[in-house]
């Protein structure tokens, strides 16, 4: 049984005397194509191998893989991130909460320094956090405080104020209350007379 030689992409076949055609086919409504003659030495474009620099391939496939040696660097990173300051107050400060919101603290058990030390560095490092809040907010305070107080002269040497700056020239007696709830006077300085009270 002779075999049947293989069609290409283009669905050519070669018979054995060396002629090259397209077999007949059924079309979908039925009727029927004719054999196509193929020309000595044609080849179409779907035979045609395209050539394939491995190169050239590598270089265009090169992101994909990732950088080498970049996987040890991710572990580093994430580590490296732990030791961030901001990360520590953030950690301190939810464990804070922890505490206050759950009513537990943590027993220690028997002289363990280690631990108190850690107990002492937190509380330290949540007193510095509160005390760097609170001079924050007293920067904010007093600069709105001075735009009102500038606002005012403005309006009393007879500047037309907008209705936004109208509502900060009215709030200069409440930020002066805020200021003095935070401990400070009205120009933004610590105010003496508390911290005698601390004492």
């Amino acid at each position: 049984m002779p075999s049947v030689p293989s069609p290409s992409k283009a669905g050519i076949i070669e018979n054995t005397d060396g002629e090259r055609h397209i077999p007949s086919s059924v079309r979908a409504d039925g009727t029927k194509r004719k054999e196509i003659k193929i020309r000595p030495g044609y080849k179409p474009p779907e035979d045609v191998e395209v050539y394939k620099n491995r190169t050239a391939d590598a270089f265009k496939n090169r992101g994909s893989g990732g950088v080498p040696g970049a996987e040890g660097l991710k572990d580093e990173s994430s580590s490296a991130g732990s030791s961030n300051k901001n990360a520590k107050r953030r950690e301190a400060r939810k464990k804070a909460k922890a505490a206050e919101e759950g009513g537990e603290q943590k027993k220690i058990d028997g002289p363990d320094t280690k631990n108190r030390k850690e107990n002492a560095e937190e509380q330290t490092e949540e007193a510095l956090d509160l005390e760097m809040e609170k001079e924050k907010k007293a920067r904010n305070l007093k600069k709105k405080l001075k735009q009102a107080k500038e606002l005012k002269e403005k309006k009393e040497g007879g500047g037309a104020l907008l209705p936004e700056q109208f509502a900060k020239v009215i709030k200069i007696n409440e930020l002066i209350r805020e200021l003095d709830a935070l401990g400070f006077d009205a120009d933004g300085e610590p105010n003496p007379m508390i911290d005698e009270k601390k004492d």
